[in-house]
């Protein structure tokens, strides 16, 4: 029973009849460094050990300013692989900090399908509600107190990040999790999914499809409405609710979910909403493509698009 394959995301994962998960991808992973890389030091702090719950926190070896926006930041991997420190990412958020002049904070959340959704999700809100313990200087992390600017505060994400970013912007909203807090947010390519096709532009590959619909019900087993659960179909869903008043939406011409990325925008902006929404469309990439070829001109306007954002003044 072990060996028999029930569901199979080569190169990502596979899933066995009798439970068990090879994760393919996304398992190795890089140390922190306080010996600066590209300007920037770092180290890992465990903020809730009953979870075993952790995060990377990323600084700029010379904080030449009195406080720095906040970056946090969540790792995609369709919930299933990857961590807040895999190569990819700690490459990422290093060169992001570097650029932006920031503090950047990676957070790790326990994945599925031992933890599936809506775990993720919890473990990602537990992680905000814990920097912004911050806030009046006497929380767990000096590095937060001494140099975080709680005034301008971004959530971020990739792929599934990118979906865990907006749906913690609904919640702290809808909680009054210190009402406007939440500068904005910023999607890159997220991981947003619905049964049929969001507009006539949508072409969708078969298979493809069953590829995403396969891996929500290993993220998602318990889901009754499948692609069609909210958590995963979020342009079904009320965006009014958006506790930030600013959003960037980054999507990629070849990726499968480009056209999720624009009719959320759209949506976001016809909801009654009030803030800025904007997208950013790299033409000829794919899903996730910055994390891949990280030294790419491409890339590098990813990052350059985060910097503006981040530190846009009005």
């Amino acid at each position: 029973m072990d060996s028999v394959i029930a569901f199979d995301r080569s190169p990502m994962f596979r899933v066995y009849k009798s439970g068990r998960i090879e994760r393919l991808l996304g398992e190795t992973t890089v140390p922190p460094s306080l010996t600066p890389q590209n300007g920037v030091v770092s180290k890992d702090i465990i903020h809730s050990p009953e979870k075993n719950l952790s995060l990377r926190i990323y600084l700029p070896e010379k904080v030449t300013v009195k406080k720095l926006p906040i970056l946090i930041y969540f790792h995609g991997g369709g919930f299933i692989i990857e961590t807040a420190f895999s190569p990819p990412y700690h490459t990422f958020l290093t060169s992001t900090v570097a650029a932006a002049n920031c503090l950047a904070i990676s957070v790790n959340y326990r994945r599925a399908p031992e933890f599936p959704v809506p775990i993720p999700y919890e473990d990602s809100w537990d992680s905000l509600k814990w920097v912004l313990t911050h806030i009046t200087g006497t929380g767990q992390e000096t590095w937060i107190n001494k140099h975080g600017d709680f005034g301008k505060v971004f959530l971020a994400g990739d792929s599934a990040g990118g979906n865990i970013s907006h749906h913690l912007t609904m919640r702290a909203k809808k909680e009054k999790l210190c009402d406007s807090l939440i500068s904005g947010i910023i999607l890159i390519h997220p991981y947003f999914w619905s049964k049929t096709p969001i507009d006539e532009f949508e072409v969708r590959d078969v298979g493809k499809t069953k590829g995403v619909e396969g891996s929500w019900r290993v993220a998602s087993p318990n889901s009754k409405q499948g692609v069609d659960d909210p958590w995963l179909n979020v342009v079904g869903s009320d965006l009014s609710g958006l506790g930030c008043g600013r959003v960037l939406v980054m999507v990629a011409g070849d990726d499968l979910f480009v056209r999720q990325g624009w009719c959320y925008a759209e949506k976001l902006k016809k909801s009654g909403w009030e803030g800025e929404v904007e997208v950013m469309e790299t033409k000829n990439e794919g899903h996730v493509f910055h994390l891949k070829d990280p030294n790419s001109d491409n890339a590098r306007q990813v990052v350059k698009k985060l910097e503006e954002f981040i530190n846009k003044s009005y």
